[in-house]
């Protein structure tokens, strides 16, 4: 009987520790299923370490992308930054392929990185947040990646993502009417900034909390870099802002606080790379622009 076709399979986590045992020489691999989003996550260990094992769909990532931010994530560990990069196998492959139900599937095993989330940020905190940021940004905006991944530009965060939405608001058309409204006035204001003088390279695009652990020594380990993309660096800033909007909301932080932190982590960014304080001003409009973003991103991912 033919096998029916299939639009997302879930990869056997058994099998999967079978090949990355095989492939990577590794042994006494545990392997169990962590979270399904548009790339599947699976944490591998044994009594020495733990690995984390990205399954990319093709539908979100392209190998010619994954390949983008395995290159750029080495070229930050390569420069000092402090990443979880990507592991080679025996064979020095840096990303694997699995015949998967529904097509070809790449995956890429990635350190672990030392230590946990902390949400409950403290001043020390916000210092090497900003200290780090700026030290990748040093190295990410002078590089140009031989893959190609996706810009982030007034057209790939603002002017894409309203078209794409108005579907996915049919039952709501007064927020819609918002968003659009708001788009239009953000690209004119941006528009009238002198945006060729801000900091361009490669951003991470998703610098929350989720995203790096800080050790027992206050390390900073940055990882998931699947959105990593060309654009302005003060993106980087801007999305860590909606860590500091959610606080806001749930009402761990006031608004007063929330702008002493972000002033902390801006004064420590600014003792390794300046920015200046017409990029710190459109900071909010990038921010605006990345939950739009983020919001096609969902509409695509479902």
């Amino acid at each position: 009987m033919a096998i029916f076709p299939t639009q997302y399979s879930t990869l056997s986590s058994v099998a999967l520790k079978d090949a990355i045992e095989k492939n990577y020489g590794l042994q006494g691999l545990s392997c169990r299923y962590l979270l399904r989003g548009v790339s599947d996550t699976y944490m591998l260990e044994n009594i020495h370490t733990k690995y984390i094992l990205k399954i990319y769909r093709s539908s979100h990532r392209s190998l010619e992308e994954i390949q983008g931010e395995i290159e750029l994530l080495a070229l930050l560990k390569n420069g000092g930054g402090k990443v979880a990069h990507a592991l080679t196998d025996m064979q020095g492959n840096a990303y694997q392929t699995f015949n998967a139900a529904e097509g070809t599937r790449h995956g890429v095993l990635f350190h672990y990185a030392p230590g946990k989330v902390i949400m409950d940020l403290t001043d020390k905190h916000m210092e090497i947040i900003g200290q780090e940021m700026a030290f990748n940004h040093n190295i990410t905006s002078s590089i140009k990646l031989s893959h190609a991944r996706k810009p982030y530009t007034i057209d790939t965060t603002l002017t894409q993502p309203i078209a794409v939405l108005e579907p996915a608001f049919k039952d709501y058309p007064e927020g819609y009417v918002y968003l659009k409204e708001t788009a239009v006035q953000v690209a004119k204001t941006l528009q009238a900034m002198d945006t060729n003088s801000f900091n361009y390279g490669y951003c991470h695009y998703d610098y929350l909390p989720k995203n790096f652990h800080f050790d027992e020594h206050d390390t900073l380990t940055l990882f998931d870099f699947d959105f990593a993309g060309p654009g302005w660096l003060a993106n980087d800033l801007a999305s860590f802002t909606v860590y500091l909007y959610f606080y806001i909301a749930m009402k761990k932080k006031t608004i007063e606080e929330a702008k002493r932190d972000f002033k902390i982590l801006v004064e420590a960014y600014r003792k390794v790379r300046p920015i200046t304080n017409e990029e710190i001003n459109a900071i909010p409009l990038m921010g605006f622009m990345f939950w739009t973003f983020y919001l096609r991103f969902s509409v695509r991912k479902l």
